[in-house]
């Protein structure tokens, strides 16, 4: 196994992971440790290129800090990667992966993300104590989906509170960009709450089953972020709010699961220039490593720890959007502030 440590000016540190013989190719990113030892999930997607690769674990990886100290939890922020399509991974190429974890010495704590499962963490917790998100353990939390999508199901109530007037979802038009685990818990959610859903997701069947189960209004994935709703839930994959798709947008917030929706900073600007409110997502989506950090900082009453920090992270949220509209600026900007004044350990 080879691994090489790649030049940053932005983070602690960058590796590379190579192991020919069983095909891996995987990177590491740790951004801060200020708070506490790095924290965040392990996914694997078909890249298409290591720059691709990389670029995306330096931006999960940084808001990974941002989630952790907006959720008040003593972590830092890392992500890792690995390039390939999750159906050709093997046991042997997570034990290779989970050997350049362990090389860290606990400065990187990794979980389940996408494409990833908690059966997968069982095996790299075969070779690093460093792994969160089991299924069996004294302190073991499971799959984090259920808690991610009940805090972002939280965020949209608060959002619509602010954007409408009412937290009240009876009725409204949400629109939910991919239904994998954590999409499809918030679809039964926002189901159960009364909204009307219309989804997208690149595997037909789950969308067939919303249609059948929430009577939910399916359209191509190219077309989610035209239709008019009053709430577009992003739950895929990040960068998707970006000039082009803003000036498209025909709903009156955005609050979703996504990691990194916006594109750029600016975009956030552009989604409020346009009156539309967004929620910013390392508020919106922390109950999965909420979870998680049970975990890690060995917490015996977790269900009550997480109860805690989800409305600690509800009232994160609604602090800041009603900051924002205060100070006449979009919510991004003003969540920023109060995590870096977490940081700097002042009172936000």
């Amino acid at each position: 196994m080879q691994i090489t440590r790649l030049s940053s000016d932005s983070h602690e540190d960058v590796i590379r992971v190579r192991d020919d013989a069983t095909g891996l190719t995987g990177f590491i990113a740790i951004h801060s440790t200020q708070l506490g030892p790095a924290a965040g999930g392990l996914r694997m997607r078909a890249y298409d290129s290591e720059e691709s690769a990389i670029n995306d674990v330096l931006r999960l990886s940084h808001g990974m800090t941002f989630k952790n100290a907006a959720a008040g939890l003593p972590l830092g922020g890392g992500k890792a990667v690995i390039m390939g399509d999750p159906a050709t991974k093997t046991p042997e190429m997570l034990r290779a992966f989970a050997r350049a974890i362990d090389g860290l010495q606990g400065r990187y704590w990794t979980a389940e993300d996408m494409g990833m499962s908690p059966e997968d963490m069982a095996v790299l917790a075969g070779v690093t104590p460093y792994v969160a998100g089991l299924a069996d353990g004294e302190f073991a939390s499971g799959d984090p989906s259920p808690v991610t999508a009940r805090g972002i199901f939280n965020a949209i109530r608060c959002t619509a509170k602010h954007r409408f007037g009412s937290a009240d979802l009876t009725g409204r038009r949400v629109a939910v960009q991919g239904l994998g685990h954590v999409g499809w818990y918030l679809a039964e959610m926002l189901h159960a709450a009364g909204a009307r859903l219309i989804v997208a997701d690149m595997e037909a069947g789950r969308c067939s089953r919303a249609a059948d189960v929430f009577g939910a209004e399916v359209v191509p994935v190219d077309r989610i972020l035209e239709m008019e709703a009053d709430i577009l839930a992003p739950c895929a994959i990040g960068g998707i709010l970006n000039e082009a798709s803003i000036a498209g947008l025909k709903v009156g917030a955005v609050a979703g699961g996504a990691n990194n929706q916006l594109a750029t900073p600016a975009d956030g600007d552009r989604l409020h220039a346009r009156g539309i409110l967004y929620a910013p997502d390392y508020v919106a989506n922390a109950g999965g490593i909420v979870n998680v950090a049970t975990e890690i900082l060995r917490i015996k009453d977790r269900p009550a720890f997480v109860a805690d920090k989800l409305a600690e992270a509800e009232a994160t949220l609604d602090a800041i959007l009603s900051g924002a509209v205060a100070r006449g600026v979009s919510p991004h900007r003003l969540a920023d502030e109060v995590v870096l004044s977490r940081m700097q350990g002042k009172a936000a």
